[in-house]
Order: structure tokens, then sequence, then C-alpha cells
């Protein structure tokens, strides 16, 4: 019989990268000095096949070898352990029924198709805040229309965006219940919407500066603050805050900034990462911003972390503006339709939109990077009062 237990629990800790045997096929793998995992090699109908036990040392090696002998067991059945963890699994997800547990699950299925897997937890809040804090502790299968209903009444006129965010996440927790073999109302949201109306409430556009003021704006931003600096650099390039705020210099390579596909909106593919040019009067901005940089990031709030979005807004407040931030890019985008001949697809790509259908994005190769670049160049030149207003592009 082969020498089983040849590990310990202070040995196997010690140990450095490699492949260590403890006996009767239960073996750590350890990929660094300080974690691995426990995998139990077994023969079943003749195959063999490896068995994830778990993380080292999160799992232990008593537990571990606990988990090798009931696989084992299972083996020696005439089962397949691997293929009996994941029936039970699926046995303990059919046992799921309050909707606080539907919602996890469902959440964490879905994570791989959110942006940054949903850290930012704009998927979940909604749900989590105005429908999990009442129904939460129901049986799912329990869960009416009218309890829908009653749930999202106090907001639907007044917060229908959210609303019907919430609404809409709800119904995905329904579909991910039923797949799961439990017993629900699939119709119970599209019923509760109907209960619930039409919302009076209509989404209202982000207030944008007049791209004819925007040069105006740009001259009082003088004071070399993270704030002006940011404002600043936030109307050269035309990106969303979110990315600008983070700028971190290692995403800055001479007169190119790769935005992170993850900081992109609706880009998840780490493949679509989004190229900004950097033109002359925007590389002077980041030079200033370097006096201000902490861990890297050009534009670090007072005490830690990032400026935040609100502080470039309330600057604009204080300064009786009905304009926020983000409007900088309508006053970008409606500057490029009124004042250039640019292209649509050029318009768009500089602002990080995708156009086209599918077909179009499949085969199209080309961000455009040299016409923005020029486009940039003659916006910058325009802000900044050095050039006119008409561009035109040489269409190849």
């Amino acid at each position: 019989m082969r020498a089983t237990n040849r590990l310990s629990a202070k040995g196997a800790a010690a140990l450095g990268p490699g492949k260590y045997p403890d006996g009767a096929g239960l073996w750590l793998v350890k990929q660094e000095s300080v974690r691995g995992k426990w995998v139990l090699r077994v023969t079943i109908h003749g195959r063999r096949r490896e068995m994830g036990l778990g993380p080292f040392p999160a799992v232990s090696l008593s537990e571990a070898r606990r988990k090798a002998d009931e696989a084992r067991a299972t083996v020696r059945n005439g089962l397949d352990p691997i293929r009996e963890r994941d029936r039970a699994r699926r046995e303990a997800a059919r046992n799921l029924h309050l909707l606080k547990d539907i919602a996890t699950d469902c959440f964490e299925s879905r994570k791989a198709e959110l942006k940054g897997d949903g850290k930012a937890g704009r998927w979940f809040s909604p749900l989590e805040i105005h429908v999990l804090s009442k129904l939460g502790g129901m049986p799912v299968a329990d869960i009416e229309q009218t309890d829908i209903r009653d749930c999202l009444a106090p907001i639907w006129h007044n917060k229908a965006v959210t609303a019907s965010k919430a609404l809409n996440r709800l119904a995905l927790c329904m579909k991910h219940a039923a797949a799961l073999g439990l017993t629900v109302d699939l119709q119970a949201c599209d019923k509760a919407r109907a209960l619930l109306g039409k919302p009076r409430h209509k989404a209202q556009n982000i207030p944008a500066l007049p791209w004819k003021d925007v040069p105006g704006f740009y001259a009082s931003l003088t004071d070399g603050t993270v704030t002006h600096l940011a404002l600043r650099l936030l109307i050269l390039t035309g990106v969303r805050s979110a990315p600008l705020r983070f700028l971190h210099l290692g995403q800055i390579n001479g007169d190119m900034w790769t935005v992170p596909a993850e900081a992109m909106k609706g880009r998840r593919d780490a493949t679509q990462a989004f190229r900004v040019p950097l033109v002359p009067e925007a590389l002077q901005v980041i030079e200033a911003a370097k006096a201000h940089a902490r861990d890297g990031f050009l534009f670090p709030s007072v005490r830690k972390g990032v400026i935040s979005d609100a502080t470039m807004a309330r600057m604009m407040e204080r300064r009786g503006m009905e304009a926020r931030p983000h409007g900088f890019r309508s006053s970008l985008r409606d500057w490029l339709a009124e004042a250039t001949d640019a292209p649509h697809e050029v318009a768009e790509t500089m602002l990080g939109h995708v156009t086209g259908g599918a077909v179009v994005k499949a085969y199209r190769r080309t961000d455009f990077l040299e016409q923005r670049r020029v486009l940039l160049e003659r916006w910058a030149g325009y802000v900044t009062g050095q050039s006119g207003l008409v561009v035109k592009m040489v269409r190849g």
C-alpha cells in the first residue's frame, strides 16, 4: 500500500512552488510559497481524473484529507465523485428559496457579463435598496405582482429610471429561480408593470455648456488646482469623467493615453481598450498635473483616492452654471456636428461610442486614431482661442 499522510501542516506551509504528494492520490500544488490548491487524483471507470478539493491554505491539510477520504469512498461505491459533487451543488441550489438568496446567486452568475465583475455595485444596488429591503425575506415562489407593485410604487414616478432597473433585475432573478427548478410566476414583473402604469417622470439629458461658450470657460480654469486641471483635460479629450478621474501615469505612453477596457462604459472585452490621442495642449495639462500626482494618479483627492465627479460639478455650481462635467462630451459632439464635416463614425468614436451592427463591428478594424487626432488638435485650438471653427476632413 502506498504511504499516506506524508505532509504535515507546518511543513506544507513552508514548501515553495511545486507539486507535493500526501499519498493515495492527494497532492498539494503550490503556485507560490504562500498559496496553492489541493488536488485528488482518482481513477473512475478506467479513466484518470483530477478533482480539486479547494485552495491552500484556506482548506487545511486535515480538511483536504477528509474531503479526499469522502471522494475515495464514493469511487469505491462505483460513482464519480466529481459528478456527485456537482449534483449536490445543483440540489443545494434548488433549495434556495428566499428572494435575497436567489438574487445573490443570480448576481454571482452574471458577474462575468458585467463591467469590472459588477464591483461598482451598479447592477445589484437598485435591486438591493428598493426590492430586497422589502421582499428579500419572502420565498420567491410566493412573490406576486401586487407585492412587486407595492414595493416599487413609492419610487415608480419620481425615480423612474432606478425603479425600472430594479424591476428588470428582479425579472432576471425570477427567471434564475425558474432555471433552478423553483416554481415562480415568470409573468409577475410584467403584471406589476401593468399595475404601476406608465411613469410620469421623463428622463432629462445632463445639462451641457454650448460649444460656443466652452473657450470662455476653459480660459477661466487658471489656478492650477486638481479640479481646474481635471476639467481642462476632460474638455480637451471628450472622455467620461470616471476614466479621467482614475487616470494613472502608467496609462500614458508618449502622446497616447490608453484607457483600460474595464474603465470604458459598455466595454467588457479585454481587447477593447480605448486609445485617446493627446494633443500638445493636453500634454501640457498632464505635465502640470504631475505636481499633484499621488500613487501615480494624476487627479488625487485631498484625503485619499481620486477626485470625485461631484467635486468638479460643485465648482461649476458655485459659478451659477447649470452645465455639468459630463456635458462637455455633448459640447464636443455638437461642435463636431456643426463646425466640422467629420464622418458620423469618426465623431462617435471620439466619444468612445461603438457604432454599427454586429457585422459592421466584426469587420471594422480601425479606431480612426489619426482622424481623431486631427479633430482633437483643432478642438484644442478652438477652446484655447488659437484657430477658427471650420474643419474639413479628407475622405479616403
